[in-house]
């Protein structure tokens, strides 16, 4: 059995046409839907970008125990299982991240590799630059030097064809061209779209939206909270529509060419000996509540995810249909090595979807657990979210990792840093001893200190807006329990209870 696991960045499922988004954004993922399942409650597990891919390829949850970064020499990783067990592995991606030294491990797991370079802040192209267009000045009044850094890279663009989608699917196309029918393989096709900046040739550019002015910004800040309220002092309601319009935008050029890919199965006649999985990692928010990105709270907006999947030997009640057990992220590893044809593997924390898949069950989860490494910790049970609160300010975090990232450089920090430091088997079924190290709050994205809980009901709108958690207390009892019993049933380490609120 061949596997093609198609991976978009930062895709909104409310946005797309299969979850009932706005007719006409993404044709082909709708497309692809009517032939396999759609998953209406799949949820992520450690966000962003590298925490969740490593979710993907090793079945451990990651978000309790470390940040963003690289594979841990301990990880058993999915490509490396698949090549052991005769398969061609294969990744196309633009997905610079793996590119980056704190990001090891990844792409050197695959036998064979087609990277794209350039996109986002990718340290690609270095050429002098004499003067930059009005949409990079205003990138950089939020993000200082990164419309220039960006610019670099993508100047010489002149045609759809030489933007990121487009060759990421392109590439895969004519891989599969070569080698279908050759060999069995994992085939790894990644796009970082529809993750920002939303930069769009025509007739992307203003298919979704009236508002083209090239002084608004398709590139708003989140990472750094004190711009994105600068921001929001500044937005405009057309320069809201114009971002909202380029993100649609980027969807639909994205689905373009992910059709592109399809078109080659179809033609290849590869459906009935291929499985085809579509997922993002995140969603990602477009100014509602005044904020952008994937930062905590995590509500179901980027939180609540798009997962479709085509299998040969998928029931004929399941095709074209949806079901709506809750799954998670790291559950897609031991259902791609399950595909495999692997037995005797066991993911640490993720659960084969294959039960779902085969219609022998309605669930693999009563509730799915998700956050960011120190910020706050989130569960579902499909009927009521809580989104539990975190205190960095008063309560220590510790970071464990057979790597040490993060080393101050001052004097004094230093003595501080080495005296903090243990080592040990910290981690729960792992024998290899890791460093335990401390972490301060001020070196997370915003520098945030604290923030409140939130305690939803699921069946409220996608943005959630009515917050429980004071008026509620049987139902924050409930949750707060069932969120410290999923902590525990994966190890967490105990200090995290404390700067969740969760030790009482």
């Amino acid at each position: 059995m061949n596997v093609v696991f198609v991976l978009m960045d930062s895709v909104n499922r409310h946005h797309v046409d299969p979850y009932g988004g706005p007719q006409g954004v993404t044709p082909n993922l709708a497309r692809f839907a009517e032939r396999g399942v759609r998953f209406d409650n799949h949820f992520v597990g450690s966000l962003p970008c590298m925490p969740a891919r490593r979710e993907m390829f090793t079945g451990r949850k990651e978000f309790l125990w470390r940040p963003w970064g690289h594979l841990e020499p301990f990880d058993t990783v999915l490509p490396s299982v698949a090549a052991q067990h005769g398969y061609t592995t294969m990744m196309v991606t633009d997905h610079y991240h793996y590119w980056e030294e704190n990001a090891n491990g990844y792409m050197e797991a695959f036998q064979g590799l087609e990277m794209i370079r350039g996109y986002e802040n990718d340290n690609w192209n270095v050429d002098p630059v004499e003067q930059i267009p009005v949409w990079a000045e205003v990138i950089n009044r939020y993000r200082p030097g990164w419309g220039t850094r960006y610019y670099r890279n993508v100047r010489t663009f002149t045609t759809e064809e030489d933007f990121f989608s487009a060759q990421v699917f392109a590439q895969a196309a004519s891989w599969l061209d070569r080698n279908y029918g050759h060999h069995p393989f994992f085939l790894q096709v990644e796009a970082f779209g529809a993750h920002e900046p939303f930069h769009l040739p025509e007739p992307y550019r203003s298919m979704w939206t009236r508002h083209t002015d090239a002084t608004h910004n398709f590139w708003p800040p989140y990472q750094d909270t004190a711009m994105m309220a600068k921001f929001f002092e500044h937005t405009t309601p057309e320069e809201l529509d114009f971002i909202r319009g380029q993100y649609l935008g980027k969807l639909t050029m994205l689905d373009h060419w992910f059709g592109k890919l399809i078109d080659r199965l179809d033609a290849l006649d590869a459906w009935k000996d291929t499985m085809v999985i579509v997922t993002t990692d995140h969603g990602h928010d477009l100014g509602e509540r005044r904020a952008f990105g994937k930062q905590f709270p995590h509500y179901d907006s980027h939180a609540n995810i798009p997962l479709l999947i085509w299998h040969p030997d998928l029931p004929k009640a399941l095709q074209g249909g949806h079901l709506d057990g809750l799954t998670s992220t790291v559950d897609l590893n031991p259902t791609i090595v399950e595909a495999l044809g692997v037995s005797n593997y066991r993911a640490p924390h993720g659960r084969s979807l294959w039960p779902l898949l085969q219609g022998q069950e309605r669930h693999v989860r009563d509730a799915v657990l998700y956050g960011t490494y120190g910020h706050g910790a989130c569960c579902t049970d499909g009927e009521t979210t809580l989104l539990q609160g975190y205190d960095n300010e008063h309560h220590p975090l510790f970071l464990y990792s057979t790597r040490m990232p993060g080393i101050p450089r001052e004097a004094e920090d230093l003595r501080q840093f080495v005296q903090g430091i243990e080592s040990g088997p910290f981690i729960p079924g792992v024998e290899v001893p890791v460093w335990k190290l401390p972490w301060k709050a001020g070196r997370f994205v915003g520098g945030r200190q604290t923030a409140p809980p939130v305690l939803c009901d699921r069946s409220d709108p996608r943005f959630q807006e009515r917050n429980l958690f004071a008026s509620d207390g049987e139902r924050r009892k409930k949750a707060q329990t069932l969120l410290r019993d999923l902590m525990e049933e994966e190890g967490t380490p105990p200090e995290q209870y404390a700067r969740l609120g969760l030790d009482g």
